[in-house]
């Protein structure tokens, strides 16, 4: 299990002083780069607004670790959690007491979100914090410009240290499991090689006899059927098994599907 690491605190201490003076009710002014321009404590007295500060700060931060115990990541990953800013304009009530929540539905990568609720204040209260999910482990990226229709060879590949989270794509961990893929696009030097970025393989053509493979929690069973289509990778397809029945299950190799029980 990997210690995900929080980020540098000369790098968060703007933008915390941002959250700190938005959720203790004050208004504020914010420059390029999150840095506060100007901060106004909104009537808030200065006991209630620091401790109000204090409680922001704190619970950002559990929000950070919250959002971090939530990702999946391959070992060896190192991962970076970076807040965003909350809206300017926002003019909320002083809080004693501030919990985060990830929102239902809401996934722990690449740009997402935390709900800040306040629990024990005057006026209850929610807002959602902006957050960068970065998973940064080593992948597969080229080791040379290539146009669209190149296929893939050991020589193209190299491994470098890429932000998986950055796309919802997944990357190659692997160099040798791209080797003889096609590219769909042309892509630079350095670009990281994603599943979206390839040409679909075709493992059958319609008409051929595949191998299904029935899978349910801790068993798997196997049997034929005659595809009704072309086996496209990453789309269904439908099969006639040798009872008549229609089915429809994901091509997953040669003339080879997958059907979830």
């Amino acid at each position: 299990m990997v210690t995900p690491s929080l980020p540098s605190p000369a790098r968060s201490q703007s933008r915390a002083a941002a959250w700190a003076a938005c959720l203790a009710g004050a208004s504020l002014a914010l420059g390029s780069g999150g840095h506060v321009l100007a901060a106004n404590a909104g009537g808030v007295g200065t006991g209630a607004a620091t401790e109000a500060a204090d409680s922001a700060v704190a619970s950002i931060a559990q929000a950070l670790a919250l959002t971090q115990q939530s990702v999946r990541v391959p070992a060896g990953a190192r991962v970076e959690v970076i807040p965003g800013a909350l809206d300017p304009r926002l003019k909320l009530a002083p809080c004693a007491r501030i919990e985060p929540q990830i929102p239902p539905g809401a996934r722990a990568w690449g740009r997402t979100r935390v709900a800040l609720r306040c629990v024990s204040g005057p006026v209850r209260w929610q807002v959602y914090l902006p957050l960068t999910v970065q998973v940064w482990a080593r992948a597969a990226v080229l080791a040379t410009a290539q146009p669209a229709g190149s296929t893939l060879t050991a020589a193209d590949l190299q491994l470098a240290e890429v932000d998986l989270a950055a796309a919802l794509a997944p990357a190659f961990t692997a160099p040798g499991d791209l080797v003889g893929r096609t590219l769909a696009v042309a892509l630079p030097a350095g670009a990281t090689v994603r599943a979206d970025l390839l040409r679909q393989r075709q493992w059958f053509q319609a008409g051929e006899t595949v191998t299904v493979v029935a899978q349910g929690q801790g068993y798997a069973v196997s049997g034929e059927a005659q595809a009704l289509g072309n086996g496209v990778e990453g789309q269904s397809v439908r099969l006639r098994t040798d009872s008549g029945r229609i089915i429809t299950a994901m091509p997953v190799g040669t003339r080879r599907v997958e059907l979830p029980l």
